[in-house]
C-alpha cells in the first residue's frame, strides 16, 4: 500500500480521483491532549481494484500541503463519501475553512435505508460487503512514526470497503426516491455554525441544579473563560478545570487566591498562574452582572402540558411508520419531540421536510382527531375517521 508524503504525490492522486464519480475519505486523529483534533492520517480511495486506487496520506510529513485535497473537496463533480463525517469535517473546516461538496455520509444513508440507529462501519462492512474487519489497531497512537503494516492495513480498510457500501446505499436511495432525505440531513454537517463554538454560549453545556440568575451568571463567565483559555492554548477544556469544579466555583464564588485554594475539586495546576487569575476575574464579572443581563435557562418544554395518551399514540404511530418505511425511529423523532407535539408545539423537526412525508403529516392528523390507529394482527394501521 502506498503512503503519500509529498504535495506532488497528493496532487497526482487527486488529479486521478477527479476523473471518477466519487472518492471515499477517512481520517485518523488524536484529541485526548488537545482542544483541536490533531490530524495524523488521511485515507483516500476511488472506484477500482488497482494498487494506486487507494492510498494513505501523511499530513505530518515535512513540507506536505493538503491544498490538492482541498481542491478536490471543492470539485462538485466528485462526490466525497465519509462514514460518520462530523469529526472529519470539523478538522478540515478548522484547518482550511473548506467543506467537501457534494457530501455523502454512509451512516446517515444507512439509517434512512433501514440499518438501524447509528449504524457502525463494522456492521455495514459485515452486512453489505460480507467481510469482517480486523480492529486490533483501533486504539493506537496515530501520531507516531513509522506506522506499522498492521496500522496501515487497518486504516486503508476504512475507505476500500466504503466504496461498495456507498455504491449499495446510493443505489438503494435512488430506487426508493429517498436521496433528498439524506441531502437534507447533511445540510447541518456543512453549516459553519455546527463547528463554531461561542465561548459566551459554552455555559449551556454545563449541567446545574439551579436556575438562579446570579449563579448562572458566574457559570457563564467561568465557562467562557475556560473555553477561551482552552482554545488559545489548544488543551482540552477539562484540563483547565472540569464541570464539577466549575459548578463548585460558581457556588463558593472565591474572591482571593486564598479562597480559591480552598476548592475541593479544582486541579492543582488551576490554583495558580493564568488559570487562577482568569477564574477570579470570571467570578468577579459574574457576581457584578446586573439582573437584566442574567442568563436564562430554556425551561419552556418543562412547562408543557403533555397529553400522555396522545403521546403514547404518537409513539405507536412512529413505530408503525418506521417499521413500514424501514427508517430508524431516532432519525425521525426522539421521545422529547413526541411529547412536544402532544403538548401542542408545532416547531418540531418531525413536522417538516422529509420527516413530514413519513410521519409528521399523519402525526398532525392524529392530534386533530382525523385518523385513528387499529391493530391488524402484528401490524398497526392508520384508520380514517
Amino acid at each position: 500500500m502506498k503512503t503519500l508524503t509529498t504535495t506532488e504525490e497528493l496532487q497526482a492522486f487527486c488529479d486521478a480521483a477527479a476523473q471518477h464519480p466519487y472518492v471515499t475519505v477517512d481520517t485518523e486523529f488524536l484529541r485526548e491532549r488537545t482542544y483541536y483534533s490533531k490530524l495524523c492520517l488521511i485515507q483516500l480511495a476511488f472506484a477500482g481494484d488497482g494498487e494506486n486506487d487507494a492510498v494513505l496520506v501523511d499530513p505530518l510529513a515535512e513540507g506536505i500541503s493538503l491544498e490538492p485535497l482541498y481542491a478536490l473537496f471543492r470539485d462538485e463533480n466528485v462526490v466525497k463519501v465519509f462514514h460518520a463525517a462530523r469529526q472529519d469535517l470539523e478538522i478540515f473546516w478548522v484547518d482550511a475553512s473548506v467543506f467537501p461538496k457534494p457530501l455523502f455520509d454512509t451512516q446517515v444513508a444507512a439509517m434512512v435505508c433501514g440499518f438501524g440507529e447509528q449504524a457502525g462501519y463494522e456492521t455495514l462492512v459485515r452486512k453489505i460487503v460480507k467481510q469482517g474487519l480486523d480492529k486490533t489497531s483501533r486504539f493506537t497512537d496515530w501520531s507516531r512514526r513509522p506506522l506499522s503494516e498492521a496500522q496501515k492495513t487497518y486504516a486503508l480498510a476504512d475507505v476500500t470497503h466504503l466504496r461498495k457500501i456507498y455504491e449499495f446505499l446510493a443505489a438503494e436511495l435512488e430506487k426508493s426516491g429517498r436521496s433528498h432525505w439524506v441531502a437534507e440531513e447533511l445540510q447541518v454537517l456543512t453549516d459553519p455554525a455546527t463547528y463554531d463554538i461561542q465561548p459566551q454560549e459554552a455555559w449551556q453545556r454545563v449541567k446545574t441544579r439551579t436556575n438562579s440568575g446570579k449563579f448562572l451568571a458566574v457559570v457563564r463567565e467561568l465557562a467562557a473563560f475556560r473555553e477561551i483559555y482552552a482554545q488559545s492554548n489548544n488543551v482540552p477544556r477539562n484540563r483547565v478545570f472540569k464541570d464539577d469544579a466549575l459548578v463548585e466555583l460558581a457556588s463558593t464564588k472565591p474572591r482571593t487566591a486564598a479562597e480559591l485554594g480552598g476548592s475541593r475539586l479544582l486541579l492543582r495546576e488551576a490554583r495558580k498562574g493564568a488559570i487562577a487569575e482568569g477564574i477570579l476575574e470570571a467570578v468577579a464579572k459574574g457576581v457584578s452582572c446586573p439582573p437584566e443581563k442574567f442568563p436564562r435557562l430554556d425551561r419552556s418544554r418543562e412547562k408543557l402540558q403533555v397529553n400522555p395518551a396522545l403521546a403514547d399514540l404518537l409513539r405507536v404511530l412512529l413505530k408503525a411508520k418506521t417499521e413500514a418505511e424501514g427508517v430508524a425511529a431516532k432519525l425521525i423523532a426522539p421521545s422529547a419531540d413526541l411529547d412536544a407535539i402532544a403538548a401542542g408545539l408545532r416547531d418540531v423537526p418531525a413536522l417538516s421536510g422529509w420527516r413530514r412525508e413519513v410521519f409528521g403529516a399523519d402525526a398532525l392528523r392524529l392530534c386533530e382527531g382525523k385518523i385513528g390507529l387499529a391493530a391488524n394482527g402484528q401490524a398497526v394501521q392508520v384508520v380514517e375517521l
